[in-house]
């Protein structure tokens, strides 16, 4: 069994899902691992990962634009507001999805569907650049 471990920074634009896959599946055949498990870890409190659908944008759009309703901006319901009217937000719906994924390797490549990509969860209104902790263990 071996292991391997790599941290990525992306810069994100602001509240939105920016796609991360080919950066990692491009570490992921830098590796000697050809069968296994990823484990990609976010550093943040305020953006989350996702895996969701890569072919049609307006998917990223509708649920950026849903959590934002169903979580929204407004200095009156939070107490915490240190970094701005989205901080608390942000927090919250970091909490309400994911900051860990783990994705099967196979072949050397990320074993997913065909329509599903790796998604950084912006949940700040700002560009922020956040950090990834990949871990692949495998043979």
């Amino acid at each position: 069994m071996k292991q391997s471990s790599h941290e990525i920074t992306f810069q994100t634009t602001g509240a939105s899902l920016l796609n991360v896959t080919g950066p990692i599946q491009d570490w992921i055949g830098s590796q000697d691992i050809k069968n296994g498990l990823l484990t990609i870890f976010i550093k943040h409190t305020s953006a989350s990962l996702t895996i969701q659908e890569n072919a049609d944008p307006d998917v990223l759009y509708d649920l950026n634009n849903f959590f934002g309703k169903l979580v929204p901006e407004n200095a009156l319901l939070y107490r915490h507001n240190a970094e701005g009217a989205d901080d608390m937000p942000a927090h919250i719906k970091s909490a309400l999805t994911q900051t860990q994924l783990s994705i099967p390797i196979r072949n050397n490549e990320l074993n997913m569907g065909i329509w599903q990509g790796i998604y950084i969860f912006e949940h700040r209104a700002h560009a922020h650049k956040r950090t990834l902790v990949l871990h692949i263990l495998g043979e």
